[in-house]
């Protein structure tokens, strides 16, 4: 099947709620779906029975339906896990653990130091008044 040029700018494909671009290679164009990395978007093209150097543009509708399909039946996209990730942090800050008050003030969760660093945590530094010396 032939595609004219009009035909192809009018084309998106849409997945997971998602417009994926339509030049990129099937692989590529996946990830761009929250929730997508690279082995899950190989495991898909495997699954599907699509070679991954194929572009978005070549797929036939039947196609998209099928990957279509194969994300919504056996992964977690999207809002849907965004909604998850945000419900696990809201659980570990109301059970007060050490986790969840770390998310509560904003500082790193897993370790890291604060003394120097952590400066994407805590934000840009204050000054503080007095400490000059």
């Amino acid at each position: 099947m032939r595609l004219t040029n009009a035909y192809l700018e009018i084309f998106v494909a849409r997945i997971a709620g998602v417009n994926i671009p339509t030049n990129k290679r099937v692989e590529i164009a996946l990830q761009y779906i929250h929730g997508i990395g690279a082995h899950t978007a190989k495991e898909i093209t495997a699954k599907v029975g699509i070679e991954p150097a194929r572009r978005v543009n070549q797929l036939s509708d039947a196609e998209i339906l099928q990957i279509r399909e194969t994300i919504d039946r056996d992964h977690t996209v999207e809002g849907d896990l965004r909604r998850e990730t945000s419900m696990s942090i809201k659980r570990l800050m109301d059970l007060a653990c050490y986790r969840g008050l770390r998310h509560r003030k904003g500082l790193p969760v897993r370790g890291q130091r604060t003394h120097t660093n952590a400066r994407t945590r805590k934000g840009p530094a204050k000054a503080i008044a007095g400490k000059k010396k």
